[in-house]
């Protein structure tokens, strides 16, 4: 079985609107770590994604085409959403709500994968065990 790569949304955001920065960082960084690993997102993942798009088709077709593949978050794994979140709140941080971070880097922890991502400050402060692909 193949090792699988959770991809966070800002790097898949890089593609779909061609971000002049960091467009050449994330198609290079998924077209490498594609070639040996399946890539996958969750439904946090898909929801931030999806504003991009007019029709629920065209996300379905992008991540298709892509490449990329939808799993579903654990209960195990939303549960750690919940704790990190709530040291998130006593640190002073003022969401209201648990943050997709939360479940993004709660399932890369729970399901030990590795994280392609730009945002590596949150992950690496609330997931520490999470092995991040990111920029230098």
């Amino acid at each position: 079985m193949m090792a699988e790569i959770l991809v966070d949304s800002n790097v898949l955001l890089d593609l779909i609107t061609h971000d002049p920065v960091w467009y050449p960082w994330s198609s290079k960084t998924l077209e490498r770590e594609g070639q040996g690993h399946a890539l996958f997102i969750n439904i946090a993942v898909y929801a931030e994604i999806s504003t991009s798009f007019a029709r629920i088709e065209e996300v379905d077709a992008a991540l298709a085409d892509a490449g990329i593949g939808m799993r579903v978050i654990s209960t195990e794994a939303a549960f750690l959403a919940g704790k990190c979140f709530v040291r998130y709140r006593r640190a002073g941080g003022t969401k209201a709500s648990p943050l997709p971070d939360f479940f993004i880097g709660a399932q890369a922890a729970t399901d030990k994968t590795k994280l392609i991502t730009r945002d590596a400050a949150r992950y690496r402060s609330y997931f520490p065990t999470v092995v991040l692909i990111a920029p230098p």
